[in-house]
């Protein structure tokens, strides 16, 4: 990796629930690594944080709670994922989401976030405020990016969500003028009003 263009480490859990506040825990993450447009590296492992995946989950993941029995623990993983990302700016799909799951993991662990993650959902409704929704899968579909295995899969989630940022630099560039946004750029522009998106380009032409 010795281009000078970032390297972004684009995450996706999947989860036993909505949210660590209620007792959820992760049960699979990836995290792809992509530069120049390209995936360069990745990792992808299920974790076992000991428990249950409800029925509902299981059917939409196919992730079942046999699988996670021969899984890895979940502090194994996450002590390697984290080392594997080390200090790269974050980028997730709805970062909200995942954000409070790789706090929540990492803090199990006594560490801690030291990046912001940027977040290809506020991003896509700044940029593509025409797209039908503003869903993962929709957005995937609707630029025509390539098919990356089952949807509710960590692996195949992230590599998406790493071809909608790809998408999303491009369209910045292609409507805004924008030369290649860094990763403190695209987190200001997904607190910027959709209104107000056009200026921010301005601002920094």
């Amino acid at each position: 990796m010795s281009s000078t263009s970032p390297c972004y480490a684009v995450l996706d859990f999947e989860t036993s629930g909505l949210s660590p506040a209620v007792g959820s825990r992760a049960t699979e993450i990836a995290v792809v690594l992509w530069q120049d447009g390209r995936e360069v590296d990745h990792y992808q492992s299920l974790m076992n944080a000991g428990v249950r995946i409800p029925a509902q989950i299981e059917q939409l993941t196919g992730i079942s709670n046999a699988m996670l029995r021969s899984a890895p623990p979940a502090a194994t993983v996450m002590r390697e994922v984290a080392d594997f990302v080390g200090e790269l700016p974050l980028v997730a799909h709805n970062a909200a989401f995942d954000r409070k799951f790789w706090d929540h993991e990492l803090g199990l662990l006594g560490r801690q976030r030291r990046q912001d993650f940027a977040c290809t959902l506020l991003l896509a409704r700044r940029l593509l405020p025409q797209a039908p929704d503003h869903k993962l899968g929709t957005l995937t579909r609707w630029a025509g990016l390539p098919d990356a295995g089952r949807a509710h899969r960590a692996l195949a989630d992230a590599r998406m969500a790493a071809q909608l940022l790809q998408y999303l630099l491009q369209t910045a560039q292609r409507k805004h003028g924008a030369r290649q946004l860094d990763h403190q750029q695209l987190c200001q522009l997904q607190k910027v009003s959709a209104g107000k998106v056009a200026d921010f380009f301005m601002q920094r032409a």
